[in-house]
């Protein structure tokens, strides 16, 4: 009997014991793992590397508002096929050259198990999880226009993302094992920051990670930096060589950071900012 594979974290990822825990039980009790948390919080990047970790191939669908499950099995393309047969090509006499495999199809198909992104499941429309409960739960469907029935020759390892913009419903969810990776802490987020920048200067890290946290902790802040965007900002503190006093005001009052629009994406979050450093700076 083949043994399960298992997920102990990779080099380029830094995954918490938990977030582990929940790749391998997913792995275990062969269903889909259904991740959610805040954009930027490494979600999609959890699958690249998970499917690197174990060395399985990656097949990734990004969902869209406009997405419908039927795409992720397959498409007819009758329009196609009429066009061939206005033009007496053979083609025609095969319904199987119109028909397009689907990312679940050849998911199904694939010589050795996958990893199957789904990536942000909650943008679609609401019966979209509904639609795909029979596939990811028998991992087999049917081809109405061939009659013939896909099977998974290998069940892939499904990593559902969604960041939570709708309620998913709850015959999808008792299929999925769920896990939300938690905003992460400071260490954790040096952790991480250590495997992007290695060769960061501690005190310019220290400084650059109490600056965003207190950014984060701004009330009323429409949307809060992420993970992927403390990299970023940090990536311009370097090319520009920004000191860490330059991160902070000499009495330890508030600033507005250097360079915050890699922080703060829209104009309330930077007003909001700018009128709390006029009344701390007022207050003096």
């Amino acid at each position: 009997m083949q043994s399960t594979p298992r997920f102990e974290g990779s080099d380029l990822y830094v995954a918490t014991h938990d977030l582990k825990l929940a790749v391998n039980a997913a792995l275990t009790l062969q269903r889909p793992l259904l991740i959610k948390g805040e954009p930027g919080t490494g979600k999609t990047m959890l699958a690249e590397e998970v499917a690197a970790a174990l060395k399985m191939p990656l097949m990734q669908w990004h969902i869209k508002s406009t997405t419908k499950a039927q795409q992720g099995l397959y498409e007819y393309d009758a329009v196609s096929r009429l066009r061939d047969s206005q033009l007496g090509d053979e083609r025609v006499k095969d319904i199987h050259n119109y028909i397009v495999r689907g990312v679940l199809w050849q998911a199904f198909t694939a010589e050795q198990p996958v990893v199957l992104l789904i990536d942000e499941i909650d943008k679609a429309d609401i019966e979209f999880p509904n639609d795909l409960l029979r596939e990811l739960d028998r991992m087999e469907f049917y081809v109405y226009e061939t009659r013939e029935m896909v099977r998974a020759v290998h069940r892939p390892l499904v990593i559902i993302t969604s960041n939570n913009e709708k309620e998913l419903p709850d015959a999808f969810l008792r299929r999925c094992f769920f896990h939300y990776i938690k905003f992460p802490d400071k260490e954790t987020m040096q952790q991480i920051v250590d495997v992007h920048f290695p060769h960061l200067k501690k005190d310019l890290l220290a400084q650059a990670l109490q600056t965003f946290y207190e950014v984060r902790d701004v009330a009323g802040l429409k949307k809060k930096p992420s993970t992927s965007e403390l990299l970023d900002w940090l990536k311009l503190l370097l090319a520009e060589d920004i000191s860490p006093e330059a991160l902070r005001s000499k009495d330890q009052k508030s600033i507005v950071p250097p360079l915050h629009g890699a922080l703060l994406k829209n104009e309330q979050d930077v007003h909001l900012f700018e009128r709390l450093v006029f009344m701390s700076r007022a207050n003096r």
